[in-house]
């Protein structure tokens, strides 16, 4: 059974720090890149960083270059999103997410969202 379960939201304060972390179980994690996209009320699903199967390349969306980390431990079936200098518009739903693709099809997994809320 696959399972991708995010923890670490809560609330902060602005300018203050979160790690958020998502274990994975069930499936191949060495093989899958690994997604953080967030959800704020009203507005679409965004991805906001991303991480290669080995960990040697990532991405950030823009607004989050330089204040977001993405990292992963292979041997822990990890991926991590260490948030610093964080704004009242950080806050969202922060979903981890799990794709591969093989010959043409995607195999895709979400884990169920962990609240992030920075306010004062």
């Amino acid at each position: 059974q696959v399972q991708l379960v995010e923890s670490g939201g809560g609330l902060v304060q602005p300018g203050g720090s979160l790690r958020l972390s998502c274990a994975a179980s069930g499936f191949t994690f060495s093989s899958y890149a690994m997604n953080w996209y967030r959800q704020a009320p009203g507005k679409e699903r965004e991805l906001v960083a991303a991480i290669s199967s080995a960990g040697r390349s990532t991405m950030y969306e823009d607004s989050m270059k330089g204040r977001f980390t993405i990292s992963r431990d292979n041997a822990k079936n990890t991926v991590y999103l260490q948030m610093d200098s964080l704004k009242p518009e950080d806050t969202a739903v922060y979903y981890c997410n799990a794709k591969r693709q093989v010959l043409g099809n995607i195999y895709e997994f979400w884990g169920q969202g962990t609240q992030v809320t920075v306010s004062s």
